[in-house]
């Protein structure tokens, strides 16, 4: 006998902010399903969620829950007033012989029960959210971004602790690995349609851009159509006018069609670019060391970053990553050891606070005020790499529309604070940018998005980043900081990480590479027994030589922006040519040569 569903919504439809985001809706959710939630941002995947959980309430249509079952929703900003600790919060609704779950559920989610409410951050106040829900395991789960602020051992835990559970779940998700891992049926919210899948998240791609080639190849039937009506329409109703109009009609109602049709939203306008090329040295770190509010962040770090590196920062929360990072740009000092920046970098920053973003002001204001942006005597228009271009023009690049520019920061949503974040750093070119949790509230598309821009960049990017998939897709070499002061440099992505920690036991030193981050670690750098008298003084000499020649560079460069140089004097400009051509070619003969001997040393 088939069991009765958990949940039902019947032509559920909703009107928010003027606009509707559904109508006619229908949607069901039986035992066991195990569903991805999945659509753009702003397309209503948080308010249907919303709806399914009883918080919002539809202006048309029924939702009946069964008998017996309960259904809870993880809030994305939970109300913990009233309560002193974290602990007593998740326990709150747990009988007294079941409160034993909440501590197990905080040690794997990685926040301290006994932490006051008072001095909680955003982040562990969501993990206790989540912490009591799955110690009370309702029915129905109703998980809305579950891995935000999670790092990536919590994110293990709760997927393994998803994958064993009875209990159903609705799962909203920009983490690709988790959507995979757990989804079996997939929910698409597109234009306010509701499309159900009965297979997981691994295939949804595929599945939806076949949906939209056939939406594609029917709206061109149908233009055909209108297109031979109206033609008969000029050209024959004239002689047959009364015994035509039904046909008139028919060709009324194509037009209606089409045109309540709802076009699909494009894509963000991401572009990056960098007009300046830095030198192929860009960073290295040697003999780092640092402590923080008493704690061991780095040890005796040794690193190199080349040109075109894209390097992944992974490891738990409050491990010093972002510390550690800092550092390497030189925003904060080492405790010992030393940091040499290379030469021509215009560096970026995405930071996860989104800091650069005033909240107060509005999205017009925090573009046309920014330094960087502002075009002398017009506040109408921003410089976008070098091209003054309308404010309302650039942010519609990023899918805001013209009302939300005079709209505060602080009214948008996650998502629409990275994407404006992004339009900040992109409206200036960089060969070093540094992205800090760059993933969290973005959709999949745009991550898809920003992965293709990133492998199209030419210059150097640093990655912090908790999204498995968005590692193995962008990362050319990943240092995982272990604890205790230890990191250690992987080549490849969080799959080739986690391979070879499974495959060796122990930590696996990266080999110096022309196309990845190079950890110089004790024995490779500080140690050149493998190499002879003549090879170990060069190997000594070759730092000096590439400081002198990138300095040599720099200062030609300069010369050689020097205005009118060209036209007044070609001889010396040519002259100034050459000369950069022929350091940087031993610039390059160098940079190989210490590769080449510290990989023998």
């Amino acid at each position: 006998m088939a069991r009765a569903p958990l949940l039902q919504l019947s032509q559920i439809s909703l009107t928010f902010g003027g606009n509707p985001l559904f109508s006619g809706l229908d949607l069901v959710v039986q035992p066991g399903d195990r569903v991805a939630l999945i659509g753009r941002n702003g397309s209503g995947k948080s308010t249907l969620m919303k709806v399914m959980a009883g918080l919002v309430e539809a202006d048309h249509g029924i939702r009946v829950v069964s008998p017996g079952v309960t259904v809870g929703y993880m809030e994305q900003d939970p109300d913990l007033s009233g309560f002193a600790t974290l602990g007593d919060y998740a326990a709150s609704r747990l009988p007294e012989d079941e409160a034993y779950k909440v501590p197990m559920a905080a040690e794997g989610l990685k926040f301290d029960p006994e932490t006051p409410v008072s001095t909680a951050s955003g982040g562990e106040r969501r993990r206790a959210a989540l912490a009591k829900l799955m110690a009370e395991a309702p029915e129905l789960m109703l998980l809305d971004e579950p891995t935000n602020h999670l790092d990536i051992q919590a994110i293990e835990w709760l997927e393994d602790q998803l994958s064993n559970t009875r209990t159903a779940f609705v799962l909203i998700s920009h983490d690709r690995a988790f959507l995979r891992a757990l989804s079996k049926a997939t929910l698409w919210i597109d234009r306010g349609e509701v499309r159900r899948r009965e297979s997981g998240f691994d295939g949804f791609e595929d599945w939806r851009d076949t949906v939209w080639a056939e939406e594609d190849d029917a709206r061109h039937k149908l233009d055909r159509k209108i297109k031979h009506e109206a033609k008969w329409a000029v050209e024959g109703i004239s002689a047959r006018r009364k015994r035509n109009q039904g046909r008139v009609r028919a060709l009324a109602v194509l037009r209606d069609e089409r045109g309540s049709q709802i076009r699909r939203q494009g894509t963000a306008a991401l572009d990056l670019s960098s007009e300046t090329v830095s030198g192929k040295r860009v960073i290295e770190a040697v003999s780092l060391s640092k402590t923080f509010d008493n704690k061991l962040i780095i040890r005796d770090f040794d690193l190199r970053v080349l040109r075109g590196d894209r390097v992944a920062f992974v490891g738990p929360n409050g491990i010093g990553k972002t510390t550690l990072l800092k550092m390497l740009v030189g925003e904060l000092p080492p405790d010992q050891g030393k940091v040499t920046l290379g030469t021509n970098l215009d560096i970026a920053i995405f930071d996860q606070t989104r800091a650069q973003l005033n909240p107060e002001m509005s999205l017009w204001d925090n573009l046309t005020g920014d330094p960087t942006m502002a075009v002398s005597g017009n506040s109408d228009q921003v410089m976008v790499r070098g091209t003054p271009k309308h404010v309302v023009a650039y942010l519609k690049d990023f899918l805001f529309d013209e009302r939300q520019a005079r709209a505060a920061v602080k009214s948008l949503s996650g998502g629409e604070k990275a994407r404006l974040l992004l339009a900040k750093l992109m409206a200036r070119p960089s060969n070093l940018l540094i992205l800090d949790e760059p993933t969290n509230d973005f959709d999949v598309e745009t991550l898809d998005l920003l992965q293709d821009i990133l492998g199209d960049y030419d210059g150097t990017v640093l990655l912090v980043s908790h999204d498995r998939d968005f590692i193995d897709r962008v990362a050319t070499s990943t240092i995982a900081l272990e604890g205790n002061g230890n990191a250690t440099v992987y080549p490849g992505g969080w799959s080739d990480y986690a391979a070879q920690r499974t495959a060796n036991g122990l930590e696996v030193l990266e080999k110096p590479s022309v196309r990845s981050a190079t950890k110089m670690g004790t024995s490779a750098q500080k140690s050149v027994e493998g190499l002879t008298f003549t090879e170990r003084k060069r190997f000594d000499s070759l730092p000096g030589l590439i400081d002198r020649l990138e300095a040599e560079i720099s200062k030609l460069a300069e010369y050689l922006e020097t205005p009118e140089l060209f036209t007044k004097d070609p001889a010396k400009f040519r002259k100034a040519s050459e000369g950069m051509a022929d350091r940087q070619a031993q610039l390059d003969a160098a940079e190989a040569d210490w590769l080449t001997l510290s990989d023998r040393a």
